[in-house]
């Protein structure tokens, strides 16, 4: 059994890339998806059953269907441990054979995003890294899908507000942040909406060294006594930060997170004292889907691949199979438009600007339920689709909103604005001129 905790225990966290890489004598008749991936370190509580989601996601395929079009998944970790230097020399280890680059931090993705350019590898990023990528005229090998951070701060002040953000005037919203490129993500869109709609805003940001112990930020917390505390943590910070809210007896349910800030192993740290916390989510656990239990089927049942007590139905491990499932429906599509088995990282690129998750070909997938609609284009990269309220009911996540949705009309012009930014600051930069809105 896996250990779960504010930290995983490093030997129980080892990588998988050996039991899954496909031998070298098949490379040719197989598909390399690395991973760079964090079991180790002060995040890996978080990394391990999203890791171990997008890997079973990829064995099912294998062991049910063959792979893709007859194609093996060559599925490959490289531990980073959430470094942003290791980060970086996994992407050039593995950059050569890569079909795709998964960098699975804010941090390596920005430093990762110029290089794409150049070596022309798409960088897939579900749901984190840099919101403006969602602008694929400019940022033309970076995805997003299904939303952008963005997208999961204006519907957090949607839901609070209920959907009249006037109705924030003259409340206090405090967002308690990793100080950490990822936690800094909102802060541009909180800043813009409290200055248009009159509400308060302050960020309290939690170093690295501090995610255990955010006794300080806590204190700070109670003399500002906010109306909400909004919280893009990540890793043990997430633990820390509901044991500290528990402690000081603020109201949990007016305590929400990001989609990464809404993990059962965290919550499992505070138990019942945490009932009543939330945190927005663009996927939903739902166990007794046809393809969680194909999973459990071809993967988990065959001791294929094994994984921690529980995490089956946890919100991380099923949001790493959707991952997964977006890379192959990029893959499929690009075969079926381009004719061919082995694509090209260029084909695949194709791919994810041609992603259509509709309701049917959500609910042929088996994932009915799971994640709300959206679409790709090349001139958008994220999709932006829905997301729902995940409430903490004392043991486990449950789904509390009906479908919330961003306001684009309020994110397009900081998106383009800040998109725009970065090219100029980052010259020459090419743009996809030929893509059309």
């Amino acid at each position: 059994m896996r250990l779960f905790g504010k930290f995983a225990l490093v030997g129980a966290a080892m990588a998988v890339s050996t039991a899954l890489a496909i031998p070298a004598s098949l490379a040719e008749d197989s598909l390399y998806l690395p991973n760079l991936a964090y079991r180790t370190g002060p995040f890996a509580a978080t990394g391990i059953p999203l890791m171990d989601g997008q890997r079973d996601y990829i064995a099912m395929l294998n062991a049910r269907d063959g792979g893709l079009n007859g194609v093996k998944l060559n599925y490959d970790e490289c531990e980073t441990g959430y470094n942003t230097e290791k980060g970086v020399e996994c992407y050039e280890k593995t950059k050569d054979k890569a079909l795709v680059t998964q960098p699975w931090s804010t941090g390596i993705t920005l430093q990762v995003l110029p290089k794409s350019n150049v070596d022309k590898i798409p960088i897939l990023a579900p749901g984190y890294g840099f919101s403006p990528m969602a602008e694929g005229k400019i940022f033309q090998w970076a995805f997003n899908p299904p939303a952008s951070y963005w997208d999961g701060a204006s519907m957090i002040l949607k839901y609070i507000s209920g959907g009249n953000l006037d109705s924030l005037k003259g409340k206090k919203i405090v967002l308690l942040h990793l100080d950490a490129p990822y936690g800094k993500e909102p802060i541009p869109l909180f800043e813009d909406m409290a200055k248009k709609h009159g509400f308060t805003f302050l960020a309290i940001p939690v170093g690295v060294k501090e995610m255990q112990n955010q006794s300080a930020q806590w204190l700070q917390i109670r003399r500002e006594k906010p109306d909400y505390v909004l919280m893009w943590g990540w890793g043990a910070m997430n633990a820390g930060a509901a044991s500290e809210a528990v402690k000081t007896h603020f109201p949990m349910d007016h305590f929400i997170g990001i989609w990464w800030s809404g993990h059962d192993g965290d919550m499992k740290t505070v138990g019942e004292g945490g009932k009543g916390y939330k945190s927005i989510s663009w996927s939903v656990p739902v166990s007794d889907a046809p393809v969680m239990q194909d999973i459990k089927k071809y993967v988990l049942d065959a001791k294929v691949n094994t994984i921690g007590e529980g995490e089956f139905d946890w919100v991380f491990y099923q949001r790493g199979v959707l991952i997964s499932m977006f890379l192959t429906e990029g893959i499929k599509t690009a075969q079926e438009h381009f004719n061919a088995k082995v694509i090209t990282p260029e084909q695949l690129r194709w791919g994810l600007e041609n992603l259509n998750f509709d309701e049917a070909r959500i609910k042929a997938l088996g994932a009915d339920g799971m994640i709300a609609p959206f679409k790709t284009t090349c001139a958008d990269h994220a999709g932006h689709a829905g997301g729902w309220i995940l409430q903490w009911d004392g043991s486990k996540f449950v789904k509390a909103s009906d479908l919330l949705t961003a306001d684009r009309d309020a994110i397009v012009p900081l998106e383009q604005a800040k998109a725009k930014e970065y090219a100029e600051a980052n010259k020459p930069w090419p743009t996809n001129d030929e893509c059309k809105m």
